[in-house]
């Protein structure tokens, strides 16, 4: 029965239902303390005599709580009300990648782009040694502003490694219990990796298989491995290739299509080995499309430039061409004559000929004066020291 609006949960008051499920009912709720809005998971008191149910509650509060990354939901607080264990995390606005696709494939830079944070998220959880082990459309959480959140680590386990878990309050959270032991089927048919549906052991490289079908299903709209029942569909998990990626999405990047089938490996020692790397890879996809993209529209630019440079060349000689033949076809008009000089011309041309009039006035009357010199009559005492100027 869900809880009515303005019912108190410890410091929480509750404002409306959001959704429910298996693991419990999630509301709308007031923090009266920070001022600010919450997400409340509730589980059920009448589920809180199923041990399985109330352990995997405790283990995601747990394993959640211990995490902290953008790409995971984020967890506040944990508390019990009237028997009934809840679980305070922040308050997401948007939709699940399952509505977020209705079915329809997603565009290929935006797949990338979810893929990359979903890597992100679970490179993240690897770290601290948990495995989610229920990955699928339905527990990833499209934010209104694209970015993604991880959601639902009831079926989560921790990786008994002494490499990966150094957090004490990280260990012992994967109990023995009858539903976790080998041989028990864990996750969502459609989504587990072989090991999965063999019942082995899963660890980070179950998360990667699970990545891959999601991808798979994002780019094509359909799932890798869905078939008419869930016992065909876990056996074409075992034994069958999921269609080309080619056939149903033309254009894929081929980069794109090898991270995929990379993810996709029937035999977990040839998948990647990490979510690090498939992130790396994908946003090294992301960067060269980025640069492909730019460097096209660039060549556009060109281009354009060019055929506008073309346009405006063939404008010109048909405007050239037109008034050659309307010029050829006119009769020949009568002369005109234009004044070439303007009043500072002509007195310019006045000065200079007053100036060369002064120059040669000026040569002339020193030449007459030295034609004058020499004809003069010789001196006396000339005359008297050299006797042979007189007879000459």
């Amino acid at each position: 029965m869900a809880l009515a609006t303005g019912t108190k949960i410890g410091p929480y008051e509750i404002l409306s239902l959001i959704g429910a499920g298996g693991m419990g009912e999630v509301y709308r709720a007031r923090d009266s303390r920070l001022r600010r809005e919450v997400a409340i998971k509730v589980l059920p008191p009448t589920f809180t005599k199923d041990t399985d149910r109330l352990r995997r509650f405790e283990q995601e509060a747990r394993l959640v709580g211990a995490l902290n990354h953008p790409n995971i939901l984020a967890i506040y607080d944990v508390g019990e009300q009237d028997g009934a264990p809840y679980l305070v995390s922040e308050l997401l606005e948007g939709q699940s990648l399952r509505d977020h696709m209705h079915s329809e494939p997603v565009p290929q830079r935006k797949a990338v782009e979810y893929g990359v944070q979903i890597a992100r998220g679970l490179a993240a959880a690897h770290e601290k040694g948990v495995v989610h082990r229920d990955l699928k459309p339905d527990n990833i959480f499209v934010l209104n502003d694209g970015r993604i959140k991880i959601l639902d680590f009831g079926l989560a386990k921790l990786v008994q490694d002494d490499a990966l878990h150094s957090a004490t309050d990280l260990q012992t959270v994967d109990e023995p219990h009858p539903k976790t032991t080998p041989g028990h089927v864990m996750g969502t048919v459609g989504y587990m990796s072989p090991e999965q549906v063999r019942g082995q052991g899963a660890d980070q490289r179950s998360d990667i298989f699970a990545l891959g079908a999601i991808l798979y299903e994002m780019l094509t709209g359909k799932r890798a491995f869905k078939r008419d029942s869930s016992v065909e569909t876990m056996n074409a998990i075992l034994k069958e290739e999921p269609p080309e990626l080619e056939e149903s999405v033309p254009g894929i990047t081929p980069n794109l299509d090898r991270v995929i089938r990379h993810c996709l490996e029937k035999n977990p020692v040839q998948r990647f080995q990490s979510a690090s790397d498939i992130a790396f890879d994908l946003e090294s996809i992301s960067n060269h499309s980025a640069s492909g993209s730019r460097l096209k529209v660039a060549a556009a630019e060109r281009h354009g430039y060019w055929k506008q440079a073309a346009a405006a060349l063939a404008v010109a000689a048909a405007l050239a061409a037109t008034y050659y033949l309307a010029r050829r076809g006119a009769p020949p008009s009568a002369p005109r004559f234009h004044q070439l000089t303007f009043q500072r011309r002509a007195d310019l041309s006045i000065r200079l000929g007053q100036l060369f009039r002064f120059f040669f006035q000026n040569r002339i009357h020193h030449f007459d004066r030295r034609l004058a010199r020499e004809c003069a009559p010789a001196p006396q005492h000339f005359i008297q020291n050299h006797p042979e100027r007189e007879n000459v």
